[in-house]
Parts: structure tokens; C-alpha cells; sequence
């Protein structure tokens, strides 16, 4: 009872605050950044510790929150919500300030919902993946700066850059796997994951959210925090040509539930990365040097081609089964007394969402989980060439 008025205290004064003016924050990128963590997480925030009503109704943001993040998530190039950013790339500080920025110098999850070491090392494991994968992108730098791709040369090191980044794939792999270790399935599920859900999570048919002040908010892109925002993950997808949307012809061919699952998925999470990270992936979509291509007409190098697909889609494979330990499984169960929400009724609401079985599992933007990961998996086992 006491968290319920202290809740109700505070959104009382959030609904008071002024609508502050963001124009002196768009001559610094690092203030940008800032004040978009800052009000997304209050967003979540707000959003989630306010107490459900008899009836499904849409979540109104207040102008003071909606309207500063809409300005500052504009200069970005960023979507006006919580993101992977924010939870992840944004939500650390160094340990040591003289010392240098390093991944052992960096504490990660300063900021938490549940306050739980698990949700610290959900944030720490995810940052240690993108942190793994900054290799890959000099790899396809280094590539796509070759002055000469056909020369004796040229295809030995592109080879080797191949099998190192099946490697690094591999790690980013026993990374994922290692969250099993450090976060509890059901403190993620109950006390973490509720804190994530975006506008549309409960599927398309359910009310979202509003942004006060904001000219057609229902515009806006609202999904909320995934891995999908991963522009790591994106950037290896592109390399390596892996086709998401099912436009080319490719073996074996896409299975029904495959051609259902939502094809525009991961062109739509480039709208929640920084701009300047969706700039790149654009300029590496756009290079006239398909590595699949290459390794088509070059037999040194379908195998070291394939061996990074067939890693990737290994990883797909790990993914897969930690989401249906860390949500399918979890769906199943009902919160505790560990549970963190501030509103308990908010749980109760949760649980009574998840226990009538109506419709698919869904990930905390909205989609049908089980068919978008399967469909993720098995468009990247397409892009194999020894069966193409």
C-alpha cells in the first residue's frame, strides 16, 4: 500500500512538471543521448507503475515525459521509447575514470527497474556480445576497403577473415549462453521483462499508448527494448546476405509458418537504433560487394562462407532456446513474493493476461516469438551455398 502512494505521489508531480525546451541539448550528441535514456526509462516507468483500470484503455503519457522525448528523439534519429540503446549501449559508466574506456573498466546496468543483480547481468551479458562483435565490423571494413578482390592475395585473407569470424560468432554464442548462469529465468520473465513491453506488446488489437501533445502519436514507433536493435547483428545479416524478407530463391524453400512471420521485423528495429548506426547499415547494404557473390564463383572460399553462415545460424538455434526457457516456459508460471513491480496489480493483470491462453507468446514488441525466431533461423540457414 505504501508503494501504491508513493507511485501515485510521483505521477502526480510528473503530470505537473513543465514541458521543458530540448533546443539547448542538440549541440552535443552526448546530452542527445543522455536525455533520451533519462526519459525513456521515466516513460517505462510511468507507464508501467500505473495502476490498471476496470477496462482496456490506452496508457497516456504526459506531454512532459511524450513531448521532450519526441523533439530529442528526432535530432537522434531515434524511436521516442525505451530501447536497446538505452538499456544497453547507454547504461553504463566507467569504473575508473582514469583509466580508459575498456570492457573491464566498464560497469554496466547503472540504471535498473527491478534493482535485481539479474537484470544488471541481463544488461552486462548483451553489452559483452556487442562488445565481441566490434571485431566484425573491421573485418567487413577491412574487406570492403580491398583494393583487389580476384587476386591470389586477396581471397587468402578474405578466407581467413572468414573463419575468424566464424569464431567470433562462436563467442558471441557461449556469451548468450552464459546468461543462463547469471539471470534467473523467472526474475527476468516477472520482474524484468514487464518493465520492457512497448506500446503494442499485447499484440495489434490491444489499446497503446498516447503521447500527450504529440500530433498523431499512434504514428509513432513504440515497440519497446529488444536484441533485435542489435545493429552488431544487423551488420553481420547484411554481410553476409542473409534475406530476412524471403526476396530471393533459395533451398530448402520457406516453410508456411515461415511466410508468416513478420518479414519486415528487422527493417522495422533500424527505426530504434541511433541514426547514425542505421546510416551504416545503409551505406553496407548498398556496397557493391556481396561477400555471398564472391564466395560463389571462388571455391576457396564456400567453405569458409558457409562455415560463418552455419555459425550464425547455430547462434539462431541458442537463441531460440533461451527465449523459450526465458518466456515460452516462464509464460507458463506465476509471479512470487520476489516480485519488484511497485503495483501489484499490475502483476496480477500480467499473470491474468498470460494465464487465459489467448494468442501467441509475444516478444515485448509485439510479435508472434516462437514464428519470428524460426523464421529468423531458417532464413539464414538459406543462405548456405553447398546446398544453393
Amino acid at each position: 500500500m505504501s508503494k501504491r502512494v508513493t507511485g501515485e505521489l510521483w505521477r502526480s508531480q510528473v503530470l505537473s512538471w513543465p514541458v521543458i525546451d530540448t533546443e539547448p541539448l542538440h549541440s552535443s550528441h552526448r546530452h542527445l543521448q543522455r536525455a533520451h535514456f533519462v526519459l525513456a526509462w521515466l516513460v517505462h516507468y510511468y507507464v508501467h507503475s500505473t495502476p490498471p483500470t476496470s477496462e482496456e484503455v490506452p496508457s497516456v503519457v504526459p506531454r512532459s515525459l511524450a513531448i521532450p522525448l519526441v523533439a530529442i528523439s528526432r535530432q537522434l534519429g531515434i524511436a521516442p521509447v525505451l530501447t536497446f540503446a538505452d538499456t544497453v549501449l547507454w547504461n553504463w559508466d566507467l569504473i575508473d575514470a582514469s583509466r580508459p574506456v575498456s570492457f573491464d573498466n566498464m560497469r554496466f546496468g547503472v540504471h535498473l527497474f527491478s534493482g535485481t543483480e539479474d537484470e544488471r547481468n541481463f544488461y552486462a551479458t548483451s553489452a559483452k556480445a556487442e562488445w565481441r562483435g566490434i571485431e566484425m565490423l573491421r573485418i567487413i571494413e577491412e574487406y570492403n576497403n580491398l583494393p583487389n578482390l580476384s587476386d591470389l592475395t586477396s581471397i587468402s585473407k578474405i578466407a581467413r577473415d572468414l573463419g575468424r569470424l566464424t569464431g567470433i560468432i562462436n563467442d558471441i554464442s557461449d556469451i548468450i549462453q552464459g546468461v543462463r548462469t547469471v539471470v534467473d529465468p523467472h526474475v527476468f520473465y516477472w520482474d524484468l521483462r514487464p518493465w520492457f513491453e512497448g506500446s503494442d506488446a499485447k499484440g495489434p488489437s490491444a489499446p497503446g499508448w498516447i503521447y500527450e501533445g504529440v500530433p498523431d502519436s499512434k504514428q509513432l514507433d513504440l515497440s519497446g527494448p529488444s536484441a533485435g536493435q542489435s545493429s552488431v547483428m544487423h551488420a553481420l545479416d547484411v554481410f553476409l546476405d542473409i534475406d530476412h524478407k524471403l526476396r530471393q530463391r533459395r533451398y530448402p524453400a520457406p516453410s508456411e509458418s515461415n511466410k508468416r512471420a513478420d518479414h519486415g521485423f528487422m527493417d522495422r528495429m533500424r527505426r530504434y537504433m541511433p541514426g547514425k548506426h542505421r546510416e551504416y547499415l545503409a551505406s553496407l547494404a548498398a556496397s557493391p560487394r556481396s561477400i555471398r557473390e564472391l564466395a560463389q564463383k571462388t571455391p576457396a572460399l564456400r567453405e569458409p562462407y558457409d562455415n560463418a553462415v552455419m555459425a550464425l545460424k547455430k547462434l539462431r538455434d541458442l537463441h531460440m532456446r533461451i527465449a523459450c526457457l526465458y518466456v515460452v516456459t516462464m509464460s507458463r508460471t506465476t509471479p512470487d513474493a520476489r516480485s519488484m513491480c511497485p503495483v501489484a496489480a499490475t502483476m496480477d493483470k500480467l499473470q491474468r493476461a498470460r494465464a487465459s491462453g489467448n494468442g501467441p507468446t509475444r516478444g515485448t514488441g509485439g510479435n508472434e516469438l516462437a514464428l519470428l525466431l524460426k523464421a529468423g533461423r531458417d532464413a539464414t540457414r538459406r543462405a548456405v551455398l553447398k546446398d544453393n
